[in-house]
């Protein structure tokens, strides 16, 4: 994620930690449905290619070379769940409910690891191999022995059952939407897991659901499991809660006797001893201690703080390093969402002139100093963006739908609009107003009414004063067009809890997919099935038997080239009903670090967690007075 929950359903949670490695084949370009039946596997893949063999040691981009030791310093960049970067009130990261800190899934293992170096691939870490039935549906997990959760007692087949069968009933729904066809989770016995699906989900749910937490089921059972508690539940990853102070800081301790420190998907990852999360409600204030050196690691998003303000003494001194690192090879989804369980925001119509108000041109070049560019896909950076017009493979897809979906689905992919970079564009202006007298709303007195009389009011919900600099153009321009439009910046517990219970008109998104999008996670945004479930990302209430069709013919994709095809035409008919409003993208992360880290070139090319990946280098801390 760029600015908002960086999440989520890239699995950015667990899958993308790390796997093991034991007995069995290395797999070729198969689709997932011809991965070998009733043999013991060491990873799984979505289309069955794995880059890893079995007796693998480490992945190619971990570090068993590097020291450990020192502390790590930083805002994340990226957030999961119930997770906010500005506060917390809860350890609980896996409820829907209360404001957790990031990072919490640090604490945690599961049952296997994604490797960041390749697009869907997972590798044992407490199953040390899985056996899938005939019919696919039924996944048998052989535990490792020596697992063990932060107090010495063992991990256990029990406590994986009772992880999965809680999740699915109290989980946040990132959790909970993937594991609705799970109809048995059983301990077969003390280290083998029986996971059971009823035959209705995707082929490749199974990849989505095999990084989630394992929580002990000595500690929990009976209890409640909610956000009501300030108090760590009992884990068994990398690191253990420290010290913390609610609100304002965390820290991340490691555990030195981690049970899993020598496997292959563990080694060469987690340097730090410890990893504080500092909160700040404001950035400029997080930029300040930044610059203090309070904070050691920082992600830039105000590209005018990183245009005009990285010249105080200490980068000048070259005591801190300020570069770009490239962005990961996943879709990027950065936009603005039209709520439509609010009626006046349903019509096409409107949303085509809300866009219409926002002048991409006029913003880049007087508020960004010209450092982005215009997004116009939900896949945006991606293989799954469509471009002109649609293959005759996307067509057998979209014919069926037609009538259906919008006319502009067949044509060239729809493009955001352009402008002449005024700030007012009178053309455009001139349309959107035509638009929203097509959609029923006539002026009076200045203001945009209904038949009924009702004003057309549009409250831009924001809870960083950032956006009260970026975004007085756009609300001008929906003003200028008769919407009674205006910006409202709520604190960061009242932002979290509106936006999951999806009461505002519009609000700001940003995430990153998974380089091959489940349909457990395409169906979180865009599928009927979670336009009423509160906590899902389909923030802009979309429910379209179309659009359900598509979502669903990604799922069913026999290998990568069906995949792409069937995501490009859901890219073309969601492009067309302009539910979303693309704001834009960089093709990079802008960081600025204090230069006593180090860490290993390139990054991997489909995640950057640095505070897994980089390490304390103590020569270098010493040279810039930091030891």
């Amino acid at each position: 994620m760029r600015y908002l929950d960086h999440s989520a359903l890239s699995r950015r949670h667990f899958v993308k930690l790390a796997g093991a490695a034991v007995a069995a084949p290395l797999l070729g370009r198969r689709a997932f449905a011809e991965v070998p039946t009733g043999t013991s596997l060491h990873g799984l893949s979505a289309f069955g290619d794995l880059k890893y063999p079995a007796d693998f040691t480490h992945f190619d981009y971990a570090s068993p070379e590097a020291p450990k030791g020192g502390t790590f310093v930083f805002q994340p960049g990226y957030w999961l769940y119930n997770q906010n970067v500005q506060t917390f009130n809860t350890l609980n990261s896996f409820v829907l409910t209360g404001d957790a800190p990031p990072r919490m899934e640090m604490c945690f293992d599961a049952l296997m690891s994604s490797a960041l170096d390749e697009p869907d691939a997972v590798y044992g870490l407490v199953a040390e191999s899985v056996t899938l039935s005939e019919d696919r549906n039924t996944s048998t997990f052989r535990l490792r022995p020596e697992a063990r959760f932060h107090d010495g007692s063992p991990l256990t087949a029990e406590d994986v059952a009772f992880s999965y069968r809680l999740l699915k009933e109290k989980g946040h729904p990132q959790l909970s939407l993937p594991l609705a066809e799970m109809v048995a989770a059983e301990a077969v016995d003390r280290h083998e897991f029986r996971l059971v699906f009823s035959g209705k989900q995707s082929e490749r749910t199974m990849l989505g659901v095999l990084g989630f937490p394992i929580l002990s089921r000595a500690t929990l059972e009976g209890q409640p499991f909610d956000s009501s508690k300030l108090e760590p539940l009992l884990a068994s990853g990398p690191y253990k809660v420290g010290r913390f102070s609610a609100g304002r800081y965390i820290e991340y301790e490691r555990v030195e006797d981690y049970w899993a420190r020598d496997l292959s998907v563990r080694r060469g990852l987690y340097h730090f001893d410890r990893i504080r999360v500092e909160f700040y409600g404001d950035r400029n204030v997080a930029f300040e201690a930044f610059k203090k050196g309070d904070v050691l690691w920082r992600q830039e998003f105000t590209s005018r703080v990183w245009a005009t303000s990285y010249d105080f003494p200490a980068l000048q001194a070259g005591r801190v390093v300020k570069r770009e690192f490239p962005d990961e090879l996943r879709p990027n989804f950065y936009c603005k969402a039209l709520n439509q369980r609010r009626e006046r925001f349903s019509d096409r119509r409107v949303r085509e002139a809300v866009a219409l108000c926002f002048d991409f041109g006029w913003t880049n070049r007087n508020i960004f100093y010209g450092l982005y560019e215009r997004s116009h896909s939900p896949f945006e950076g991606s293989p799954y963006k469509a471009e002109g017009l649609p293959s005759e493979e996307e067509l057998a897809l979209l014919e069926p739908l037609r009538g259906q979906v919008p006319d502009t689905a067949f044509g060239e992919a729809v493009m955001q609009p352009t402008s002449d970079g005024s700030g007012r564009d009178r053309s455009n202006l001139r349309r959107a107003r035509q638009l929203m007298e097509e959609a029923g709303w006539q002026a009076r007195d200045g203001v945009l009414h209904n038949a009924a009389g009702e004003r057309f009011t549009l409250e831009y919900m924001v809870n960083d004063p950032t956006f009260l600099r970026v975004e007085p153009s756009f609300i001008a321009n929906l003003r200028a067009i008769g919407i009674d439009a205006r910006m409202r910046q709520v604190d960061p517990a009242q932002f979290q809890l509106r936006r999951v219970s999806f009461d505002f008109d519009m609000v700001d998104v940003a995430v990153s997919l998974g380089a091959t999008p489940t349909l457990d996670s395409l169906m979180q945004f865009f599928h009927s099935r979670s336009a009423a479930l509160d906590g899902s990302y389909n923030f802009v209430g979309m429910a379209d038997p179309a659009v359900d069709t598509l979502v669903e013919k990604t799922g069913a994709a026999r290998d990568r080239e069906a995949f792409t095809v069937a995501m490009r035409a859901l890219d073309r008919v969601l492009r067309a009903r302009l539910d979303w409003i693309p704001n834009w993208d960089s093709p990079s992360h802008r960081v600025a670090y204090w230069d006593m880290f180090g860490f290993k070139e390139p990054k991997p090319d489909y995640a950057f967690p640095v505070e897994a990946l980089w390490w304390y280098d103590e020569e270098r801390a010493k040279a810039i007075g930091k030891a």
